[in-house]
């Protein structure tokens, strides 16, 4: 397995040979080796190690990294306007949520993307998978930023922050602590890295309003607030795109009186507390489906009714009447293969994947029976108080193992049978990239879509290291 340094200048002599350090920027010795060892060697340790300058140190190469070989940050607003005016159409982008394996995983999705010229794919973390998966903004924009290096990628990084919701009894309790705490989500992503962020104001809808404004008021007014910041917080030159949401996953099938209820209201209160500001660039819709999936007695996937007729809809209205690129479709992994290609068809803009690969993982022949047996063991040591009493065993555990990745997220990265998995999930997001009709969309992507390049000062670490051989 790769080296975990112990401090900066272990760090820094563990990739000599691959890249040296020289005034305040990483100068590219030879590219095979940082591309193979060496980001590995800054990934692992970014992850792992214990020494706070060390991680800081990888942190900080692992970016420098990704600038000097053209695997940027960058936001996808821009490509989302053409959509809105009508210059692209027939695509929807898959955003594909990283929870265990983080490294490995980027680095497939970039291989599997670079193969079939694929530009449009976003990489993405929900707040809530922040927390059991052990994946801090920077954890996570590190962890893929080294994997696109590793994938030999150049071109942008579609790094996102998703589901960066509101929990209602905490807002109803003390609505400006709870707000406090996703003002302060937004403003770590963007010191991440992250230049696209989905804010979910959806669990603020309060149906038993008078009529459907009253029903969005707190939804729209706090997305607003929320944009306004993120536009303050943009400070080299992009525009950091912003996705709203109407409707809960897992709740009411969204409407169009919905959508444009909360859509007014947001340009209202935008132009009140930001004029000029530029708004969100799509929205979040429920059709039919939850996060997971519903998982039956057995364990498995009971196959769930999409109303695709929802994007057609409210995406046209979207894209007709407010100038977003559509609709987006939350917790699809789970969804049978042969729905995939209607998304494309109803002309969604954005789907989100993620429960689908953590199945693929835990569930693949190649995974060892005595982790399994472990991660199980520790879900019935640590998880009951989230099982329902109606549960099987096969349904609690379906529902409680994600919680297992960051406890375990160590020994997920270093398995000795991961190649195995990684081909089975290369497989997949071969197969989702067809379907979704992204296959090809390279050269569309970098018609729109500029990153910047953007370096940033080196840790004390670092600089600290480097010091005795000046």
């Amino acid at each position: 397995m790769p080296h975990v340094a112990s401090s900066a200048a272990d760090l820094l002599a563990r990739v000599a040979g691959a890249v040296h350090v020289e005034d305040g920027r990483v100068v590219i010795d030879d590219l095979a080796q940082l591309r193979g060892e060496a980001i590995r060697v800054i990934a692992w340790t970014a992850a792992f190690t214990q020494d706070e300058r060390a991680a800081a140190a990888a942190q900080w190469l692992a970016w420098e990294a990704s600038q000097a070989t053209g695997a940027r940050s960058a936001s996808i607003h821009e490509l989302y306007a053409a959509r809105a005016r009508g210059e692209v159409s027939g695509f929807t982008v898959p955003a594909i949520n990283i929870r265990a394996q983080t490294f490995d995983m980027a680095r497939v999705i970039f291989e599997t993307a670079a193969a079939a010229d694929v530009g449009a794919v976003i990489l993405e973390l929900a707040r809530s998978e922040q927390t059991y998966t052990y994946q801090r903004p920077i954890d996570y924009a590190t962890a893929c930023l080294a994997g696109a290096v590793a994938a030999g990628w150049t071109g942008p990084v579609f790094l996102q922050g998703d589901h960066y919701q509101f929990n209602a009894k905490k807002y109803a309790t003390d609505p400006e602590s709870m707000t406090e705490e996703i003002r302060r989500a937004c403003r770590m992503a963007v010191d991440a890295g992250y230049r696209n962020i989905d804010i979910d104001a959806s669990t603020l809808v309060d149906l038993s309003k008078a009529n459907v404004d009253e029903e969005q008021r707190e939804n729209y007014l706090r997305t607003a607030e929320l944009t306004a910041l993120i536009r303050t917080l943009e400070a080299d030159g992009l525009t950091i795109t912003v996705g709203g949401e109407i409707g809960e996953v897992g709740k009411s099938n969204s409407t169009e009186a919905e959508l444009r209820a909360y859509l007014d209201g947001l340009g209202r209160e935008l132009t009140r507390v930001a004029p000029g500001a530029i708004g969100i660039s799509k929205v979040s819709v429920q059709t039919g489906t939850s996060h997971g999936g519903v998982v039956l007695p057995d364990g498995s996937v009971a196959k769930v009714a999409v109303d695709f007729d929802v994007h057609r809809r409210l995406g046209t209205v979207a894209r007709s009447e407010y100038g977003l690129a559509g609709t987006v479709q939350h917790g699809a992994s789970t969804l049978p293969d042969e729905m995939f290609h209607t998304f494309r068809a109803v002309e969604t803009a954005e789907i989100h994947l993620a429960t689908g690969f953590q199945n693929a993982l835990y569930e693949h022949p190649a995974f060892p029976a005595e982790l399994q047996a472990k991660i199980e063991g520790w879900c019935f040591e640590n998880a009951l108080d989230e099982r329902k009493p109606d549960q099987t065993d096969q349904q609690f555990v379906y529902t409680a193992r994600k919680k297992a990745i960051g406890p375990f997220k160590r020994e997920l990265w270093d398995l000795a049978t991961k190649d195995e998995i990684l081909a089975a999930q290369a497989a997949k997001i071969g197969f989702l990239f067809a379907e979704l009709g992204v296959v090809g969309s390279r050269a569309m992507v970098d018609r729109y879509v500029r990153p910047i390049e953007l370096h940033l000062p080196a840790p004390a670490g670092v600089v600290e290291a480097m010091a005795p051989a000046r």
